[in-house]
């Protein structure tokens, strides 16, 4: 009985901790309480709840609640074949029509580790992350910033392989973004800090209003579209020229080097931060070590495979992990009601299927985005 009240009073509570009384808005309806639960929704609102009073020892001023999160598994999916740049870069050397007959032969070579690995299991080369943001960097030179942009959203309009009933421009934990939602109406400023191209992310994320100078993320240079071998100190751009990608590959924005990014770009240290792999320890670690204001770190871990496709025994070891470094856990199956929403459902892949070539033969007659149909 004590339980059923609790529950009942829970959203009540929840909305005093970030909502007036007139608006009632009601927060974290994709969550759930269970007896199975972490926890970790109540650490968020019980230390946002005590940031936030002005009584409290650990208020924390508004221009200081600076909150980081990675992007991919983090709040949105890891999806064949486990980053959605990963999948764009296989497309773009091994599918598009348009540049897989002219991709140098170091990039294509990539693309085929990536679908092999996905497909058949092979295993990928030591530090793939690098080798494939070198690649990566490759695939897209000579594009300028504004096509690169649209060349991502087409590609996000189709569906993941494994799901029905959404697209990679809408699989977002729906979770996930009602924290956003709750942190924004108690001023907390957050950040996107990513392994992933800032241009993918910008690109990803606009739907969801993160602005663009909030996006942190691998990065390349660009140029000027009249700007040649000139260095950049050296020549003026003009006003009816634009900026293109090259195949210069600046950082690859893992680990500590998210710690150098945070340092630089944002230029304060964190008090809260989100993440769900190892490239976000080192931005869990620069959090905790912030000496003026009280800190939450959060590991999300996927471990519903019902609704996902995951690795359980990774996701063991990494929980395991997590909680030996005293990081929160956030358990897709204990904590989420839905990830993706009510309308998508996974499907097998279509390289498990028996009538695989039946499948692929049908397929190429239609865009991947019709992939769904099948199902």
């Amino acid at each position: 009985m004590k339980r059923n009240i609790l529950f009942a009073i829970f959203p009540a509570i929840v909305c005093l901790a970030g909502c007036s009384q007139e608006s009632q808005k009601q927060y974290f309806q994709s969550w759930k309480r269970t007896d199975k639960s972490t926890g970790s929704l109540d650490v968020l609102i019980n230390y946002v709840n005590d940031v936030t009073n002005p009584n409290s020892k650990n208020f924390i001023p508004v221009e200081d609640r600076i909150a980081t999160f990675d992007m991919d598994g983090t709040f949105i999916g890891e999806l064949y074949p486990t980053y959605f740049e990963y999948n764009l870069l296989e497309y773009r050397a091994l599918e598009d029509p348009n540049y897989k007959d002219i991709c140098p032969v170091e990039v294509k070579e990539v693309a085929q580790e990536i679908r092999d690995f996905v497909r058949k299991g092979t295993k990928l080369p030591d530090h793939f992350d690098m080798r494939h943001a070198y690649a990566a960097a490759k695939a897209y030179a000579g594009m300028s910033v504004a096509e690169f942009d649209r060349y991502v959203k087409e590609y996000a309009t189709n569906t993941p392989y494994g799901f029905t009933g959404m697209t990679f421009a809408t699989s977002f934990y729906k979770p996930m973004l009602e924290v956003f939602d709750y942190l924004k109406d108690n001023n907390f400023d957050y950040y996107v800090v990513s392994g992933s191209d800032r241009y993918i992310c910008r690109s990803i994320t606009e739907s969801i209003g993160i602005p663009s100078n909030k996006i942190i993320g691998m990065d390349v240079v660009t140029k000027s579209s009249g700007q040649g071998d000139q260095d950049g100190v050296d020549y003026t751009m003009k006003s009816d020229e634009y900026l293109i990608r090259t195949d210069e590959l600046i950082i690859k924005n893992l680990k500590t080097n998210k710690v150098k990014q945070i340092s630089q770009e944002i230029g304060k240290v964190p008090v809260l931060s989100f993440g769900n792999s190892s490239g976000d320890e080192a931005m869990h670690n620069y959090c905790k070590s912030n000496e003026k204001y009280k800190t939450e770190v959060f590991m999300l871990i996927a471990d519903n495979d019902e609704q996902d496709h995951i690795n359980l025994a990774e996701t063991e070891t990494r929980k395991a992990k997590w909680e030996a470094n005293h990081y929160n856990i956030i358990s897709m199956k204990d904590d989420f009601k839905t990830i993706y929403g009510e309308n998508v459902k996974k499907v097998p892949f279509p390289w498990e299927l028996e009538n695989y070539d039946a499948f692929i033969s049908e397929a190429s007659k239609a865009e991947s985005k019709n992939y769904s149909k099948a199902f």
